[in-house]
């Protein structure tokens, strides 16, 4: 019965896997491209469902889009090094912060506060694992001095951060409003019986 109901597909898990399909052709997004959700993503997946299953799923999803978007559309393979594993921990750490955020209710301002600073923090601690293993594993990257990675963070961080917690926030009201939808349908139903 359990494994029934953690492997039952959600709206909210279609939902996330959409938004990942659709926007992990690109970091920052482009004329034809919307910006990379994937890290708000996991953010989402902790915050609105939780659950290692689909952790794993997303995680998956993740390689296989890769994979399919090197491999079929000529996207570049810049970024594959031996680096790439540390992706995992960056997006363990969104989950977390959004399974750790699920238990903050939204009915306060000081909650509101708290979430934001929770997936400010671990967007920031993301970044720091996913870019700072490529700079300093990645034979792409030839001049590893502490100078060029300050430069690096200062180039590429400010639209990493921005994104995944807008993002972020993004899901979280449509979260929120779903919940409350739910609670109304469930309540006339009530009612009516």
């Amino acid at each position: 019965m359990i494994l029934k109901h953690s492997l039952a597909v959600r709206p909210g898990v279609v939902l996330l896997m959409a938004l990942m399909a659709a926007t992990r052709f690109g970091h920052f997004g482009s004329a034809v491209d919307l910006p990379d959700a994937s890290l708000a993503v996991f953010f989402g997946a902790g915050l609105w469902l939780g659950g290692r299953y689909l952790l794993a799923a997303l995680v998956a999803e993740a390689v296989m889009i890769d994979y399919f978007a090197i491999s079929q559309f000529a996207v570049s393979d810049f970024c594959i090094s031996p680096a790439y594993g540390f992706l995992l921990v960056g997006y363990a750490v969104m989950w977390l912060a959004g399974g750790y955020c699920r238990r903050l209710p939204l009915l306060s301002a000081a909650n509101g506060l708290k979430q934001l600073l929770v997936l400010a923090t671990a967007t920031s601690l993301a970044f720091l694992i996913s870019n700072g293993s490529f700079f300093w594993l990645a034979e792409q990257v030839s001049n590893k001095s502490w100078a060029h990675y300050a430069d690096n963070l200062a180039t590429y961080f400010p639209a990493y951060f921005s994104v995944t917690v807008l993002y972020g926030i993004a899901i979280t009201v449509v979260r929120e409003l779903a919940k409350a939808l739910w609670t109304q349908a469930g309540k006339a139903v009530r009612h009516s019986l």
